[in-house]
């Protein structure tokens, strides 16, 4: 089943919560990424967008508090911080810093996607400045005139498939389009196969690493989704 998923990242040193975090979160349909520090965190933050940041406060060389500083500089993106200490003072401290809410652990991860839904179901939906144009880094994609740009201006060729690609999945961003559904939708002969080699093609027109995609994402046993600037 295709789901719109909401982009989570969640920073905590500890392992065994990322993994459980990570799979919980995937199955109620979010798409989630994890960190094991701020300094990793930061990294994603720059290659990608995020819904809402799940963050732990008791973290090595740099806190929870101290990365959300930094984060709210040039950011209003929704965090939720995790920490052992449930004092009063201590949630007064996190929410001060820029949090948009505090659990305390231990916790039920039901109750963690019930605050992550209630935060996301308030916060403004973004509005980009060119509408239907997506940023894929050294390129632009028009989802009107079904174009591809270079930042410099020069179109870049793709083919009418690639094109209708692009406009599946830049039409709904963060959505996972599984390759049966693509070539279900794409008709005209296509397989599951021939998608796999459409995206292997069109990563290499606007991917500057078709190895390690960073717009074009392959999402392990589901399928694929574009992640935009």
């Amino acid at each position: 089943m295709d789901t719109e998923a909401k982009h989570i990242l969640v920073v905590d040193d500890d392992t065994r919560l990322r993994s459980l975090l990570q799979r919980f979160l995937r199955e109620n349909g979010f798409f989630v990424s994890v960190a094991k520090c701020a300094s990793e965190a930061r990294k994603f933050l720059r290659q990608y967008k995020f819904d809402l940041l799940i963050v732990d406060i008791m973290m090595p060389e740099e806190t929870g508090l101290e990365f959300l500083s930094g984060v709210r500089q040039d950011s209003s993106i929704p965090v939720i911080l995790l920490t052992a200490m449930g004092e009063t003072a201590d949630r007064i401290i996190g929410l001060e810093s820029g949090a948009d809410d505090y659990l305390p652990k231990p916790f039920e991860p039901k109750e963690l996607v019930l605050r992550i839904r209630n935060i996301l179901k308030r916060t403004p939906v973004e509005k980009n400045a060119e509408a239907g144009k997506l940023n894929l880094g050294l390129c632009f994609y028009d989802l009107q005139k079904k174009e591809l740009q270079s930042k410099t201006g020069e179109v870049i060729h793709i083919t009418p498939v690639e094109q209708a690609l692009l406009n599946i999945l830049g039409a709904k961003s963060g959505q996972v389009f599984t390759r049966e559904k693509l070539a279900e939708m794409l008709g005209a002969g296509q397989s599951p196969r021939s998608i796999d080699v459409q995206i292997t093609r069109l990563r290499k027109k606007i991917e500057q690493d078709s190895k390690n995609p960073r717009y074009l994402q392959t999402v392990r046993g589901k399928g694929y989704m574009l992640l935009p600037e």
